[in-house]
């Protein structure tokens, strides 16, 4: 997808192109992710464990996880979405 602004590439799924909230690093490197979603997607993209950190967006509170054998390593983790998955591409940025 491209910056509307700028017409340089913003994010080519799961992956980010601009810093976000959503740090990823596996395989030796790390990575922005668009969103949660995505950044354990990023790990399922490149076959590899990873680890994700980011901040809770209600409260502030720092979050980490690892995804080891593609599962997350804290199942009492809840990802909620404000939008409905029929409307994610209606804005995706926004979403």
């Amino acid at each position: 997808m491209l910056d509307q602004h700028t017409d340089e590439i913003r994010m080519a799924n799961p992956f980010s192109a601009v810093p976000t909230a959503y740090r990823v690093r596996a395989g030796g490197r790390s990575w922005f992710a668009n969103c949660a979603w995505d950044a354990i997607g990023i790990c399922a993209a490149l076959h590899v464990n990873g680890s994700i950190e980011t901040s809770c967006p209600d409260c502030g509170d720092a979050i980490s996880l690892r995804v080891i054998d593609a599962l997350p390593d804290d199942d009492t983790l809840l990802f909620h979405c404000l939008v409905a998955a029929s409307q994610w591409w209606d804005d995706i940025v926004f979403t």
